[in-house]
């Protein structure tokens, strides 16, 4: 696995394979997927944080079905543009990933070589949560389910649309 810039990104992906989306919370992880023509993210699932070998087992799960084969992660870069603690956080997963061992991967059907890009995901959780409260008219229980996967739907979009204008 491999660490590249978003307009990299693409060029590195099998045709005809989806990506997926992380929005890494303090206490969940927001998972959306692509559609295989890397034109839409829908959100998916939600992973709560607990052990880093359980949410990487339910991740590879995730994207061993979904065919997926790439990760986009959301960067919370402060509003100055500088990193702070929950990108270090945000890294530090990414890495934990790139050191899993390739049989890990393969029990999966995944290749161990998929990549990883970073997207800042500075609005996201707030954009949609002001969607949800307007748009969707959720109430805060109701949003509290399905914020953090509606935003890695939500970073998602933000990436392929970026892939999409890069080519």
């Amino acid at each position: 696995m491999a660490i590249l810039d978003i307009t990299e990104l693409k060029a590195a992906l099998p045709p005809r394979r989806a990506l997926i989306g992380l929005d890494l919370g303090e206490k969940t992880i927001g998972v959306a997927v692509s559609d295989i023509f890397l034109s839409i993210g829908s959100p998916l699932e939600l992973i709560k944080k607990s052990k880093f070998t359980q949410e990487a087992e339910r991740l590879l799960l995730l994207m061993k079905q979904r065919e997926a084969s790439g990760l986009v992660i959301g960067l919370p870069v402060n509003m100055d543009g500088t990193e702070g603690p929950r990108c270090q956080s945000v890294r530090a997963f990414a890495r934990n990933l790139l050191r899993l061992p390739a049989e890990k991967f393969a029990a999966a059907g995944l290749d161990p070589d998929l990549p990883i890009a970073f997207w800042d995901e500075r609005w996201s959780s707030s954009v949609m949560n002001r969607f949800l409260i307007e748009e969707a008219d959720l109430t805060r229980a109701k949003r509290a389910e399905v914020i953090d996967r509606s935003a890695a739907a939500y970073i998602l979009q933000g990436a392929l649309d970026r892939i999409r204008s890069a080519t």
